[in-house]
């Protein structure tokens, strides 16, 4: 499968959390389905495995079922931020609270599908909400927060558009408010396969999920590699029930290398609309999360 890769620079934490996932579950292949880590095989192999694996399970019948995020769960002003010193605050998460934040609502929050359907979770508080954007304790610049309201957004989910319920900020200088969702996600099923057993620190990490086209029909995830090599390539073997993508290092070279990881955005054509398959990554035998920014995956971290 042709792949299309642009280089990306990436954060700090952003690398700290890949190398932290890379640590406990590098690997070039798989194998047997159950009973601890799989055994070295073939990728290709390896990927059969996990869609069999998947493919009318009934974790994949829960994940069908569920509610997992794939976009962001913090969604800017109007026109995103005016300033160099406003995007910079973001960026840190450096937030002052100026005004009192809102009790949260008793009663649960309702996601609602563009397809159809709905799902009952609970709601994630005000306080809660604010401190999941506003971490950053520097003297730099900073957002200020003059309160809250409960409102809606619009998330793309594993199930496609969703309504969810947000806590709407509104900011000091801006008409329009920063919104963040207020629900937190289902809980993830037990996968039907286990994870590769650790192989090369050099090799392939897993993959994280930057965008699904609209039409279905490409998807771009951040794959890592190592400083020794060509970059990262991904390859996809599609089934009715689930997509998976097998991560790869091209070019690595033998002999001694840092243990720096790097990332870049890699493109994979699919030959259907992604649809409810389940996206998987071959490596992990899980579901490929969204990469959230400087942070896990609010859905399977």
């Amino acid at each position: 499968m042709h792949t299309r890769r642009t280089r990306t620079l990436n954060a700090s934490i952003t690398l700290i959390l890949f190398a932290a996932t890379a640590g406990a579950l590098t690997g070039c292949g798989g194998g047997t389905v159950k009973g601890g880590a799989a055994e070295h095989t073939e990728p290709e192999s390896r990927a059969r495995l996990v869609a069999d694996a998947w493919d009318g399970s009934r974790a994949a019948e829960a994940w069908r079922r569920g509610y997992f995020p794939m976009g962001d769960a913090v969604q800017l002003p109007a026109n995103g931020f005016r300033t160099r010193a406003d995007r910079r605050a973001y960026a840190t998460q450096n937030f002052v609270l100026r005004g009192g934040l809102p009790a949260t609502p008793r009663e649960g929050g309702q996601v609602r599908w563009r397809s159809g359907g709905s799902l009952t979770l609970p709601l994630m508080g005000a306080r809660t909400a604010y401190e999941n954007v506003a971490r950053g304790r520097n003297d730099g610049p900073h957002l200020t927060v003059t309160g809250a309201r409960m409102g809606e957004m619009t998330m793309a989910t594993s199930r496609g558009p969703a309504t969810v319920p947000a806590w709407l900020f509104s900011l000091e200088g801006y008409a329009t408010p920063l919104k963040r969702a207020a629900l937190g996600p289902s809980r993830l099923p037990q996968p039907p396969i286990e994870p590769t057993r650790a192989g090369s620190p050099h090799g392939p990490a897993p993959l994280k999920l930057v965008e699904v086209a609209g039409d279905g029909r490409s998807i771009t995830v951040r794959a890592g590699h190592g400083s020794c090599d060509d970059g990262p390539a991904v390859d996809v073997l599609e089934t009715g029930g689930s997509v998976v993508l097998s991560g790869s290092v091209v070019g690595a070279e033998d002999g001694p290398c840092t243990a720096e990881l790097l990332t870049e955005d890699v493109t994979v054509k699919l030959k259907r609309p992604v649809g409810d398959r389940v996206l998987l990554d071959e490596l992990t035998g899980r579901p490929v999360p969204y990469g959230e920014r400087n942070e896990p995956s609010p859905s399977w971290s």
